[in-house]
């Protein structure tokens, strides 16, 4: 009785040492997961390229679109050539990288939007808007 009680001893520990690796494997999260996941990231490079509020940075390894706000909401004075650091978040929906802050090479920072919570142009009510562009004359 004795020695069935240890072969199955000896079984069920040789299954918990296949089964256990397996499952540690299954929570494995891979780096490129974890920057896509991250808040807040910040990147620096040149603009490339800027249409509306939509600017192309290039950091010498790749390129990449940002998105400071929708086309209506106010411009910001983003040029071609500029040296700009981005902080901001992955879009997992257009792969675009949604803008919190833009800093210039002479330090000066453009305020997008807060990092938590929702954009000021989501629509909810009191929130605090720029005025709209006058038109020019």
């Amino acid at each position: 009785m004795n020695r069935k009680i240890f072969v199955a001893s000896i079984a069920l520990a040789s299954i918990s040492a296949l089964t256990i690796p397996a499952f540690v494997g299954a929570q494995t999260t891979r780096i490129e997961e974890l920057q896509q996941r991250s808040r807040s990231i910040t990147v620096s490079g040149e603009v490339r390229s800027v249409v509306g509020n939509d600017f192309v940075l290039d950091d010498g390894s790749g390129e990449i679109i940002v998105d400071a706000g929708p086309r209506w909401w106010p411009e910001i004075d983003i040029q071609p050539g500029e040296q700009v650091t981005v902080t901001g978040e992955m879009s997992k929906k257009s792969g675009e990288f949604n803008a919190f802050s833009i800093t210039r090479a002479d330090g000066s920072t453009i305020e997008i939007r807060p990092a938590d919570g929702p954009p000021p142009w989501a629509g909810r009510p009191n929130r605090d808007r720029p005025e709209p562009a006058k038109p020019r004359r």
